[in-house]
C-alpha cells in the first residue's frame, strides 16, 4: 500500500455567479494581465529507436491531482514528454461521504470536459465502495457494512453515480471499483467477508449497468502480492469484471523487480490470471517507493508494460512515487522521460532491449528540467490574485493586477 495524498475533501467549484463577480471586481480595479503558465524549458529529444513492428503503443497517463489542477497539468506533462500523447486521465472520488461517491456536482465536470475534447481519450475513475473509506473502520463493522451492501442497501448511491456520468457524456468511463481490496487500508476491503464483498461488487456493477446509455468498464485492481488476503479470493467473477488491474509500487525495501514478478500473487501471477479469464490487464497505480530513486525498476516496469500491453497505465506522480512533480528521483525521471518522449498512438517502433545493469546506473538521457511550478511567476509589475483552482483552470492561469495602473506622468 503506497502513501497517498488525502482524497477526502472535494474542492467545490466557485460557480457562475462567483466567476461573474470576480470579472466585475477585476474590471472595476483597472487593467489586468493574465499570467500564462510557462511550459517547462524545451530539451532535445532522446534518440529515436530503430523502426520496427506494427504493435500499438499502450495508452498511458498519470495521476497528477484529483481536482482541476490534475486536468490543467496534463498539457504541461505532455509538453515535458516532447508532445507525447497522454490519452488517460485518472482521478478518484472522495470516499468521505456518500454524496461525494455519487459524484457531487462540480467535481467531475472538468474531467468530463477533458475526456470529451478528444474521441480517443480515456477517463479512469477510482470509485470507493463505502463512505468513511479511510477512517480505519474495524473489521466487525466492515463485515456488517459489506453484508448490508450485498443485500442492496447502497444500490441507489451507485445508480446516482452512473446517471451522473451518463449526463456528463462520459458513459465509457473506466471504473476502478473498490481498489486494493486485498489490503487493510480501506473500509471497502475484502478480508472481513470475501463472499459478501463479491456479492456487493456484483450488485454495484449490475446496478450501474442498468442505467440507460452507460458503456462502463469495471476494473478489478488489487495491490501486488498477497497483502492481507490473496486477491484471487476477492475476484467477483468474469461476468462483472472487464479489466483485471494491479497497483504495483517498488516495494518492499530490498525486493528486486524479478522478485516482484515471481512473488506469489505478483506481476506474473496477475497476467497469467487475466489470460486464464480472458481479460486484459491494467496498471492504475504504479511508481517508486521503498527503494528510492531506482532507475532499474523504472526501466523494467516500463518494459513490462510495453510487453504485456495493458489497456492503460497511470503512474502516481507525486513524491515519493513520481517522476515529473517530484525532484527526489532524478535517475528514474530520466529513464521515464527517455522511454516515453514523443510517444504517440502510432504503431510502436521496436528496438533491441539493452542488457539490464546489475546496479542502477545514471541513464544516458538528456538533462531533465525541473518540474513546472504549480504557481508560475507573474509578469513584471503584476500581483497575482488568489481566485481558487476552479477559476484559474478556466482562465488558463492566475489573474494578476498591475498596482501602478493609476500612476500619472509627471
Amino acid at each position: 500500500m503506497a502513501v497517498r495524498q488525502s482524497r477526502n475533501r472535494t474542492r467545490r467549484p466557485a460557480g457562475v455567479a462567483a466567476a461573474v463577480a470576480v470579472a466585475a471586481l477585476v474590471a472595476a480595479a483597472g487593467p489586468t494581465a493574465a499570467a500564462e503558465p510557462a511550459p517547462p524549458a524545451p530539451a532535445p529529444a532522446p534518440a529515436a529507436p530503430a523502426s520496427g513492428g506494427p504493435a500499438k503503443t499502450p495508452a498511458f497517463g498519470a495521476y497528477l491531482d484529483y481536482g482541476p489542477r490534475g486536468v490543467a497539468r496534463m498539457a504541461a506533462l505532455s509538453h515535458w514528454l516532447g508532445g507525447a500523447e497522454l490519452r488517460v486521465g485518472h482521478t478518484y472520488l472522495p470516499g468521505d461521504r456518500w454524496s461525494n461517491i455519487e459524484g457531487a456536482p462540480g467535481f467531475l465536470d472538468v474531467w468530463a470536459d477533458w475526456r470529451t475534447r478528444e474521441a480517443d481519450r480515456m477517463l479512469v475513475l477510482n470509485v470507493p465502495m463505502m463512505e468513511r473509506n479511510e477512517e480505519h473502520v474495524d473489521d466487525d463493522e466492515v463485515r456488517e457494512l459489506l453484508r448490508q451492501g450485498a443485500a442492496g442497501r447502497f444500490d441507489h448511491h451507485f445508480r446516482a453515480l452512473a446517471e451522473r456520468l451518463v449526463a456528463l457524456k462520459v458513459p465509457d468511463t473506466v471504473l476502478v471499483l473498490g481498489w486494493e481490496m486485498n489490503g487493510t487500508t480501506y473500509t471497502h476491503r475484502c478480508g472481513p467477508d470475501p463472499e459478501a464483498w463479491k456479492t456487493y461488487w456484483n450488485r454495484i456493477v449490475t446496478t450501474m449497468r442498468a442505467v440507460p446509455g452507460q458503456k462502463f468498464r469495471f476494473d478489478f485492481a488489487p495491490s501486488r502480492g498477497r497483502d492481507a488476503v490473496p486477491w484471487t479470493q476477492c475476484y467477483p467473477g468474469d461476468a462483472t469484471v472487464d479489466i483485471i488491474g494491479m497497483d504495483s509500487y517498488d516495494q518492499p525495501r530490498g525486493m528486486s523487480f524479478d522478485e516482484q514478478v515471481k512473488e506469489p500473487y505478483g506481476l506474473q501471477a496477475h497476467v497469467d490470471f487475466a489470460k486464464a479469464h480472458g481479460k486484459p490487464v491494467s496498471y492504475p497505480e504504479w511508481g517508486l517507493f521503498r527503494n528510492g530513486d531506482n532507475a532499474a525498476y523504472m526501466r523494467r516496469m516500463l518494459a513490462w508494460m510495453d510487453e504485456h500491453k495493458p489497456v492503460y497505465n497511470t503512474v502516481t506522480d507525486y513524491c515519493p512515487h513520481g517522476v515529473w512533480q517530484c525532484d527526489d528521483n532524478p535517475r528514474s525521471t530520466a529513464v521515464y522521460r527517455s522511454v516515453l518522449f514523443g510517444r504517440t498512438d502510432e504503431p510502436e517502433p521496436t528496438a533491441p532491449r539493452p542488457p539490464e545493469p546489475t546496479e542502477p546506473t545514471v541513464p544516458t538521457a538528456p538533462p531533465v528540467p525541473p518540474a513546472p511550478s504549480t504557481a508560475p511567476e507573474p509578469p513584471a509589475g503584476c500581483s497575482p490574485l488568489e481566485l481558487g483552482d476552479w477559476v484559474e483552470y478556466w482562465l488558463g492561469g492566475k489573474l494578476c493586477m498591475r498596482l501602478d495602473w493609476y500612476a500619472r506622468d509627471k
